[in-house]
This record gives structure tokens, sequence and C-alpha cells, in this order.
């Protein structure tokens, strides 16, 4: 059964309700046109039937079905069909009639488009058919006040109530799409924004702060012998270091910097307007809290990272650019030794910057 048994359910659920509704509010429309005809107990009985009973067992029987979805859609059919049977037995009495044929075509069309409105509509036909070979074939011209009286609940009622589902199912979709976006956008075990959706953000800030040339800096973060911590503590030790160096980020960065992870150990923050020298201060000091960090499960486990930081400056003229020379002073701070702040200036690695920090 699988999606297509859930999305049933979730379809049975919500017809649940509107056909209770309106089935109900259709039983008052249909008697009180029915009621001058003077009908057959037996047609009483099945009209108590289909506004009483049948959204209860119509229910039930898509709930046990092996696919919901499409015992909802024979249930529709079923509800068109006995539309159409009404109308003939009403014998075409214009308001109840049009109430009636209307009502069955909008659930139809809400629910299947313009392809199950068709359906529908042959659906109510056959109906039709066969109420006018069960009823004397005849045309009732008028409608009376009290049969206008007994069809406005349902032309009003009714579509408040469609609308309402409809509404609560598009909210719900587009939470549902929202949720997918920021899983897509998200890594998994980090918690902070993915490879692509990192870049996006180097991206637009790039372009910002081109545009508004304000300073900006980026770093990329890597964890020390990582593959040694994996291989001497397990990947699960691994998995907890890439977490407490995310949990890090969070805590300690601005609301304004965008952190991600940029693949594998290696992590990526966007520091926005701020210059060179202080963003340098904020990663030497991240660099020196997550050094002094302890591991329960594993006490002898010491853990440093080699920062590489670059500022956008007028000889970038795209962001990969300017994310190559955070790279290349990453590179200079793990070929010198590792566990430090490397900073790029004018496309040289230096780190005279520190001096002062």
């Amino acid at each position: 059964m699988g999606k297509t048994g859930g999305k049933g359910l979730s379809l049975a659920r919500r017809l649940y309700t509107s056909r209770t509704l309106g089935l109900a509010l259709g039983l008052l429309c249909v008697s009180v046109a029915m009621y001058p005809l003077d009908p057959a107990p037996w047609v009483w009985g099945v009209m108590l039937f289909n506004g009483l009973i049948w959204p209860h067992l119509a229910f039930q029987w898509a709930r046990r079905a092996t696919v919901p979805y499409h015992a909802e859609h024979r249930n529709l059919l079923i509800d068109a069909f006995f539309g159409g049977f009404w109308v003939a037995a009403m014998h075409f009495n214009p308001l109840p009639s049009a109430t009636t044929i209307s009502m069955m075509a909008m659930n139809n069309v809400a629910i299947g488009g313009l392809r199950f409105l068709l359906a529908g509509a042959a659906a109510q036909l056959l109906g039709v058919a066969v109420g006018l070979v069960v009823f004397a074939p005849a045309f009732i011209a008028f409608t009376t006040p009290r049969q206008l009286y007994a069809c406005l609940p349902l032309l009003m009622l009714y579509p408040l109530a469609l609308g309402w589902i409809c509404f609560r199912q598009a909210y719900t979709l587009g939470l549902h799409k929202r949720e997918l976006l920021a899983l897509s956008r998200t890594d998994s075990l980090t918690g902070l924004l993915n490879h692509g959706a990192w870049k996006d953000q180097l991206e637009l800030e790039f372009q910002r702060c081109k545009r508004l040339k304000q300073g900006v800096a980026i770093a990329l973060i890597d964890i020390d012998h990582f593959k040694a911590i994996n291989d001497t503590y397990g990947h699960v030790a691994g998995d907890i270091v890439l977490r407490q160096l995310s949990k890090m980020l969070k805590q300690n960065l601005r609301v304004a910097d965008v952190a991600g992870r940029y693949g594998g150990d290696e992590f990526c923050v966007i520091l926005p307007d701020l210059a060179l020298f202080n963003a340098a201060q904020a990663m030497e000091a991240l660099r020196e809290r997550f050094s002094h960090l302890g591991y329960e499960q594993n006490p002898g486990l010491t853990v440093s990272l080699s920062i590489g930081l670059a500022t956008l400056d007028a000889s970038h003229s795209d962001a990969t650019l300017w994310l190559n020379d955070a790279d290349l002073a990453l590179y200079e701070a793990k070929s010198t030794g590792r566990n430090r702040v490397i900073c790029c200036a004018n496309g040289k690695p230096r780190r005279e910057v520190l001096d002062s920090v």
C-alpha cells in the first residue's frame, strides 16, 4: 500500500467530513423538493440511507480497502450517481437540481481536476438515466419559496466547509514543502547548511558586499588529523567531534554569520560586516575554546582546528576566487604545523595579523 495508502487514508478522512456535512444538508434540500411529489416509502428510505448512512459506510469502505485512494474515487463516483438520480427524482426542479449538480461538481473538481469532473458528470448522467427509468419523466419548472430556503444551507455552508478543507490541505502542503526545502539545504549530521546551500549564501553575500562595498570575511575550518580520530576512536567518536564543532559554531557565532559543513571534516563560515582582524580574533577564540573541549567517552581525545581566513577585495571578480584565497590560507595553516589561524590578504597567506590577538 505504501505512499498511495497513506495518501488515500488522508483523502478519505477529509472527504468523510465534507461528505457527512454535504449529504446531510443535501438530504434537507432533496426531501423538501420531493415531499410535494408524495414519493413511495422506499424512496424515503433510500434518501435517508444516502444522506445519513452512506457517508459512514463510504469511509469504512475506503479505510479498509487495499488502496484507499482508489476506493475514495469510486465513492465519489457513487456520490455523483446518487446526485443525478435525485435530480431525475425531483423532476429537474430548477434550484434543488442545480444545487445538487453544482455541489457534486465542486467536490469532483476539487479532488481530481477536469478529468475527474468529467468522470463525475458521466456518473451523474448515468444516475439521471436510472432515475428516469424508475420515475416517470417529468419537469417541474417552478421552485417554491420553501424549497429555496431548504437549498440555502447547502449553498452557503458546504462551499465554506470545502474551502476550509482545501485551505488546510494547501497550508499543510506548504508546510511540508518548506520542511523538505530546509532538509535539502541542511547537513543531516550537524544541522548546519550543506555544501550547496552554503555556496549559494556565499554567492549572495559576494554580490551584496560588492554592491554595497562592505567588509566581509570567510573562514574554512579543518579538524586536524580527523582520519586518525576515526581510525583510533571509531567513526562514532568522529561524528561526536563533528557535532561538537557544529554546536560550538552555533553558540559562538553572531546571528548574521552563516555556518555550513563544506564536506567531510571541513566547515565554512561567512562573517558579514567584519574586518579581517576582527574575523581573525573570532576564529582564534573559536580555535582556542575547541582545543580545550573534553570527550567523556574518550578522555584521551584532544582535537585541534586549522582555520583559513580571507576577506573580500576588489581583485575578486567572482566568489570562487574569494573562496580560493581562504583555501590557500587553510593549506598554509595545515602545512605549517596545524592548530592555527592563517589569514589571506591580497592573495597571500600571512599570520602576522594575529600578532596582537
